[in-house]
């Protein structure tokens, strides 16, 4: 995409920013792939919402891009599986270890399988490994932490964390500025 393309996707959601059009900004920073709101991120994550967390994620990287996305994907979708066992939700568990955490198998199938052997607990936290593992929103904010380190070092992160500073209102001005520009053409003209 082109620079002025670029510039006027960054022009546009700073509009809707200032319009309060929260979920339509979020979509575009995903479809356009020019700016990782951090901050939408840990909010995502704080409160659990997987489903968006991945969502918006993949307009930035996929699971098999580079090592730091896979682990930015296993990160989280480990999260959602000790969630569901803490819950003691076995079906939604199982679930998640076939459909989410399966892929990962390939690439370390011992670390799958100590991740199946959970389901055989009746407390996860009895895995010496996770038996520091707190409450969900500590065990949220601790997984941010690295997430946020894995995000900062993924190169395809690089140039997409900074939002480019504008003046406020930037495409209100440009456009007013144009129709002032019609006017007066027109007023000379006419």
């Amino acid at each position: 995409m082109s620079s002025l393309s670029r510039e006027l996707v960054f022009l546009i959601l700073q509009f809707l920013d200032e319009e309060k059009f929260k979920e339509t900004v979020h979509k575009l920073e995903q479809e356009s792939g020019f700016f990782f709101n951090m901050k939408y991120f840990e909010d995502e994550v704080h409160s659990g919402n997987w489903d968006e967390v991945e969502k918006y994620l993949s307009g930035f990287t996929k699971v098999d891009d580079n090592r730091y996305s896979m682990k930015i994907f296993f990160e989280i979708r480990k999260q959602k599986y000790l969630e569901a066992l803490d819950k003691h939700d076995r079906s939604k568990a199982v679930e998640i270890l076939v459909k989410d955490l399966k892929v990962f198998a390939t690439f370390n199938e011992e670390l799958f399988k100590e991740i199946t052997q959970l389901l055989t607990l009746e407390n996860f936290r009895e895995n010496e490994q996770l038996s520091k593992y707190g409450d969900t929103k500590s065990a949220r904010a601790i997984m941010l932490v690295e997430l946020k380190k894995l995000i900062e070092a993924n190169p395809l992160f690089r140039d997409k964390l900074q939002f480019p500073h504008l003046k406020n209102s930037r495409l209100r001005t440009l456009i007013n500025q144009r129709y002032l520009n019609f006017f007066f053409l027109y007023m000379l003209f006419h």
